[in-house]
């Protein structure tokens, strides 16, 4: 059913089977569907991103980090993100971090001087991108000791083995992180 737009598994169980990691970097999501009478895999294949933007901003809200996983043209984009840091950067922290923003959702997280603000579309879960960013930040404490911003690619491939195409493919921080043990390794020899 090309039409449909298919659940997603929930937030805990996402990344952790072959299929779908798979078919999520070919960017379609999957779903094991356990109501059905027959107990094969039913693949569902959607058009729409979940996520179509993640930004990382300091509290003077310049932009350290912005990742479009659709197409916005730079001015576009310039603009955008001067809207959305002004519109998280002046509510208090006693307001809920989620914003109802134009045709998007706005879920954002605050640590330290640091804000990571993600854009999504209406039909997402707030909560389970919410969740997200704490892991995203947990996974980049992990791995940096302190100062991210002078390692900015490191951080790119981090983000970019938790989220594809605007699907989230990986929560496991041990999974998200290989690849960059691998190219320290290798890079020391």
């Amino acid at each position: 059913m090309p039409g449909n737009r298919s659940p997603r598994p929930p937030a805990s169980s996402f990344g952790t089977g072959k299929r779908w990691r798979a078919h999520a970097r070919e960017g379609r999501n999957t779903l094991l569907d356990s109501c059905t009478p027959h107990s094969d895999l039913l693949l569902r294949s959607t058009k729409a991103e979940m996520i179509k933007f993640f930004l990382m901003v300091n509290k003077q809200g310049q932009t350290r980090l912005s990742r479009y996983y659709e197409h916005v043209e730079i001015k576009k984009r310039t603009m955008l993100e001067a809207e959305v840091i002004k519109n998280c950067l002046s509510r208090s922290k006693d307001q809920c971090s989620f914003i109802e923003y134009k045709d998007f959702k706005l879920v954002y997280r605050q640590y330290a001087a640091l804000f990571v603000v993600v854009g999504i579309d209406h039909t997402e879960n707030e909560m389970a991108v919410y969740e997200l960013i704490h892991n995203f930040v947990e996974v980049l404490d992990k791995y940096f000791s302190r100062v991210i911003m002078f390692n900015l690619d490191r951080v790119h491939i981090i983000l970019d083995e938790m989220v594809l195409n605007g699907c989230i493919v990986e929560t496991n921080r041990n999974r998200i992180l290989a690849p960059l043990l691998v190219l320290d390794r290798v890079a020391e020899s």
